[in-house]
C-alpha cells in the first residue's frame, strides 16, 4: 500500500491505552485524548485468501493494520511496525463496495486511491458502520475547523451498541426524496394547498368579527345602548357562515390530500418491491425476511399516515400561525410581540430532542425488524419446531426480541414524555402573559375589551396550532427513519446489472459455450477455468461430489449470478448482454427444493405461462407424470395448495414443478437434481418422459444417483470446480477415472442397503 501526504507513521504518536480487552502491543496504539470511534476487522488479504487484518476509526484519524498471514503474526496477534495512519481531513472519502461475496473498502482523496481492504461480507454491518462514523467524523471537523477532534467522546463498540452509535440518524430531509412519488400528483397537491390557505382563511374570520360584537354591540348595551339587532344579524351570519365555509374548504382539502398521499404510499410500496425483485440473489442471502416485510409492509404505512394527516395537518398549522401572526401585528404590534415570547424556547426544545427522537425511531425499527424476523423464521418452519419439540425455545426467542422492542420503546418514551408537557406548560405561560399585558394595556385604554377578546381567541388558535407543531416533531422522525430504510432498498444495485445495450433474444438455439468461467464465493474460489461447449439440442450432465461447483454453474448460466472471470456465450453473444427477463425466458428450470405458491395446483403449474389453458396444463402435467395423483386431490387441478405445498409429498411437489417448468416449452432446460425428492417407482415415470422431453431441447440435468443420466449425450465430471472428465457413459466407465470411482461407489452403496 503506497504511502502519502495524508500518513504518518503510528510510532510518533505518545502512547495511551488501546481499548480492545488487552490484545498485547495494541494497548499503546493510541495518543493521549484518543478515542476509538469504530472498528473493523478486515479478513481478506490482497490475493482474496483468509488473513487477519484491522481498521480503527479515532476522533483523530483513521488507523489501519495490513491483513496478514497467521504465519505472519506475532503470538499476540499484532506484526510490530505495520500499522499506518491518515489524519482525518477535508478531501478524504471512505466508500464501501461489494461484489460476489466479497467486500472492498477504499480510502481516497481527490488524486488517488490511499487504501484498499478487502473482507468477507460478514463484515459488512461494521464496514457500513464504520464509513458512516467516519464520514460524521468529518463533518464534525468541518463544522468545527479543527484538524482533529480531541474531545470526542468515546463510543460503545460492542458488536450491538457499536454499529448503533456509529450510525448517523435519518435526516429529516430523507422525506423530500419522496417527491419523486408525488410529482405525478403535483397538480392536486397545488389544489390541495389552495384550499388549505382558504379553509385557513376562513377559520380566521369569526375572533375579527368578535371585536365589532363586543366593542359596538355588548359593551354599548351594558351602558344602556339599545341592540342594533340588524348588526347582530349580520355579525351572527358571519359567524355562521365562515364556519360553513371553513367545513366544506376543509372536508374537500382532507379528502383530496388523503387520495393523493394514499396513491403516492401505494407507489412507494410498488416501487419498493419492483426494485427488490429486480435485485440479484446475493442481496437476500444477507437480508432477512422479515425486515424486508417490515420495511415494504409497516414502514410504507407509517409514511403514508405521515402523508395523509400530519403532513396536511403541519402545512395546515404554518398556515395558521402565519396568518394569525400577521392579524395579530396588524391590530396590535406590541401584544402581538408579547404572544410570541414563547416561540424561542419551543424552537430550542425541538431542536434539542428532534436528534434524540431521529436515533431513537431508527432504533425501534431494527428492534421491530427483530420482532417480525423471529415471525418471518418461525411460522414458515413450524414442521420443524414441532419435529424438534422446540416450540419454548422460539416463545423464549419471541419474548426476548419483544423485550428488547419495549425496552428501547420504554428509553424513546421518557424524552418524549418529558418534551410534550413542557410545551404545553410554555404555552400556557405565554397565555397568561398575554392575559396579564392585555388587561394593562385595557386599563390604560391603549386597546378596547372587544380587541383583547379578539387577541385571546387567535392566541388559543395560535398556541393549539403551536402546540400541534411540537408534537409533530416525533411522527416527522418516525417517517424519516421509515423513508430511510425505504431508500436504503431504492438505492442499492443489483450485482447481475442490465445491459446498457441489449440484444434482442426473441428466439434462441441453445448454444452454449462457457469461455474461462471463474467464479468465488468471498474469497473461496468455487469455479476456475472452466471451459465447455453444449450444442443446441444436447444434453449434459452434471456429476461430481457435493460442493465440486455443479449448482453454481447452473446458478451462473441462468444469471442468478456475474461470472468473476471469462465469458458465458449463448448463440454467439455473452449472456449479460442479454436482458436478464429475455434470457430466463427461454429457460425452464426444476430446483432441487420445489417450492409452491398458495393457491390451486393448476395456478402452480401456469405461473410461467398465467395464461396457459386447461389442456395445456393437463398437458404438461401428464408430461411430469402428475396427472394421476392430482386427480386424487379433492377438487382436481382445482385444489389448494398450502404455503409452500404444505399439503404435498415431497414427490408430489418436485412433479408439479417439473410440470410448471415444461408448460412453458423452454428452448434450453436445467433439472438440478430434479428427481432427488422422488421414490424409484416414481423417478423411472419421469425419466421416461425426460427421455421425450429432452428431444430437440439443451438440457443441463445435475443428478447424484448417476443412473438417471445414463442417457446424457454426454456427461460432465466436476471436481473442486474444474471439469476433469468430460464424456459418454460407456466411454467414462472404460477410462476408469472420476466417473468410475463416482458410479461405482454409489453401486456398491446401494449394495450394501440392499443387504
Amino acid at each position: 500500500m503506497q504511502q502519502s501526504k495524508h500518513m504518518q507513521n503510528l510510532s510518533s504518536a505518545a502512547p495511551a491505552h488501546f481499548p480492545d480487552g488487552g490484545s498485547g502491543d495494541r494497548l499503546s496504539l493510541l495518543a493521549e485524548g484518543e478515542n476509538v470511534l469504530a472498528r473493523l476487522a478486515v479478513d481478506l488479504d490482497a490475493q482474496l485468501r483468509f488473513a487477519t487484518g484491522e481498521l480503527v476509526l479515532t476522533n483523530r484519524r483513521l488507523l489501519a493494520r495490513p491483513a496478514l498471514q497467521a504465519s505472519d503474526l506475532s503470538p499476540h496477534g499484532d506484526k510490530k511496525g505495520e500499522w499506518q495512519s491518515w489524519p482525518l481531513a477535508g478531501g478524504l472519502h471512505l466508500r464501501t463496495t461489494d461484489h460476489a461475496g466479497v467486500g472492498t473498502l477504499d480510502l481516497c482523496d481527490a488524486a488517488s486511491l490511499l487504501g484498499r481492504w478487502r473482507f468477507t461480507l460478514s463484515s459488512q454491518a461494521q464496514a457500513l458502520a464504520l464509513v458512516r462514523a467516519f464520514d460524521a467524523a468529518l463533518l464534525r471537523l468541518a463544522e468545527s475547523g479543527l484538524a482533529a477532534d480531541p474531545d470526542a467522546a468515546d463510543v460503545a463498540t460492542s458488536a450491538d451498541e457499536g454499529v448503533e452509535a456509529a450510525e448517523p440518524p435519518p435526516s429529516t430531509w430523507v422525506l423530500l426524496r419522496l417527491w419523486r412519488f408525488a410529482k405525478p400528483y403535483r397538480h392536486q397537491l397545488l389544489l390541495g394547498l389552495l384550499l388549505t390557505l382558504a379553509s385557513t382563511a376562513a377559520t380566521l374570520v369569526p375572533p375579527y368579527l368578535t371585536i365589532p360584537l363586543m366593542d359596538d354591540v355588548l359593551i354599548p348595551y351594558q351602558n344602556g345602548q339599545p341592540i342594533d339587532r340588524s348588526m347582530v344579524a349580520l355579525l351572527l351570519g358571519g359567524l355562521l357562515g365562515s364556519a360553513l365555509l371553513a367545513w366544506g374548504l376543509g372536508w374537500a382539502r382532507t379528502w383530496l390530500l388523503a387520495l393523493v398521499s394514499e396513491r403516492i404510499g401505494a407507489d412507494l410500496r410498488t416501487a419498493t418491491f419492483d426494485h427488490l425483485l429486480g435485485l440479484s440473489l446475493d442481496y437476500f442471502g444477507a437480508k432477512r425476511t422479515g425486515d424486508l416485510m417490515s420495511r415494504i409492509g409497516s414502514e410504507t404505512d407509517r409514511i403514508c399516515v405521515f402523508l395523509s394527516l400530519h403532513a396536511l395537518d403541519f402545512a395546515n398549522d404554518v398556515v395558521m400561525i402565519l396568518m394569525t401572526s400577521a392579524i395579530l401585528f396588524s391590530i396590535n404590534p406590541w401584544l402581538a410581540l408579547v404572544t410570541l415570547l414563547p416561540l424561542p424556547f419551543i424552537a430550542w426544545m425541538i431542536h434539542v430532542v428532534r436528534d434524540r427522537l431521529r436515533t431513537g425511531f431508527e432504533k425501534i425499527d431494527r428492534v421491530w425488524g427483530e420482532v417480525t424476523n423471529v415471525l418471518a423464521d418461525t411460522i414458515p418452519g413450524i414442521r420443524v419446531v414441532k419435529a424438534f419439540a422446540q416450540e419454548k425455545r422460539e416463545s423464549q426467542r419471541f419474548e426476548d426480541a419483544n423485550a428488547h422492542n419495549l425496552a428501547v420503546n420504554d428509553r424513546l418514551n421518557k424524552t418524549w414524555s418529558l418534551f410534550s408537557p413542557t410545551v404545553t406548560l410554555l404555552t400556557e405561560i405565554g397565555l397568561l402573559v398575554v392575559w396579564a399585558f392585555g388587561i394593562w394595556l385595557v386599563s390604560r385604554q391603549q386597546i378596547t375589551v372587544g380587541v383583547l377578546t379578539a387577541f385571546i381567541a387567535y392566541i388559543g388558535r395560535f398556541y393549539t396550532r403551536l402546540d400541534s407543531m411540537s408534537r409533530i416533531v416525533s411522527v416527522t422522525q418516525k417517517a424519516a427513519a421509515g423513508a430511510k430504510r425505504i431508500f436504503d432498498i431504492l438505492d442499492h444495485q443489483s450485482n447481475v446489472p442490465e445491459p446498457a445495450n441489449p440484444v434482442p433474444f426473441d428466439h434462441a438455439e441453445g448454444r452454449i459455450e462457457l469461455r474461462g468461467v471463474g467464479f468465488r464465493y468471498g474469497s473461496r474460489s468455487v469455479i476456475r477455468g472452466l471451459d465447455l461447449k453444449i450444442e443446441p439440442g444436447e444434453m449434459i450432465g452434471l456429476v461430481g461430489h457435493s460442493g465440486s461447483g455443479k449448482s453454481t454453474l447452473v446458478n451462473l448460466i441462468c444469471r442468478f449470478y456475474d461470472v468473476t472471470d471469462g465469458a458465458i456465450m449463448v448463440d454467439g453473444h455473452d449472456i449479460r448482454r442479454y436482458r436478464v427477463q429475455d434470457w430466463r425466458r427461454h429457460m425452464g428450470l426444476v430446483l432441487q427444493e420445489p417450492f409452491l405458491f398458495f393457491g390451486t395446483v393448476a395456478e402452480n403449474i401456469a405461473y410461467g405461462r398465467p395464461g396457459a389453458t386447461r389442456a395445456e396444463i393437463v398437458a404438461a402435467a401428464r408430461a411430469a407424470h402428475a396427472h394421476e395423483f392430482i386427480l386424487r386431490l379433492p377438487h382436481g387441478y382445482d385444489s389448494l395448495v398450502g404455503e409452500r405445498g404444505q399439503g404435498l409429498s415431497g414427490g408430489e411437489r418436485q412433479r408439479i414443478s417439473i410440470a410448471r417448468a415444461l408448460l412453458i416449452d423452454p428452448r434450453i432446460l436445467i433439472l438440478d437434481e430434479a428427481t432427488s425428492s422422488v421414490d424409484t417407482e416414481t423417478e423411472q415415470e419421469i425419466q421416461k418422459a425426460l427421455d421425450n422431453l429432452v428431444r430437440g431441447r439443451t438440457t443441463i440435468a445435475i443428478a447424484h444417483r448417476l443412473s438417471t443420466l445414463r442417457k446424457a449425450d454426454r456427461l460432465v465430471v466436476m471436481d473442486r470446480g474444474r471439469i476433469v472428465e468430460v464424456g459418454a457413459h460407456d466411454e467414462l466407465m472404460d477410462r476408469r477415472g472420476a466417473y468410475w470411482r463416482l458410479y461405482d461407489a454409489q453401486q456398491r452403496h446401494a449394495k450394501e442397503l440392499l443387504e
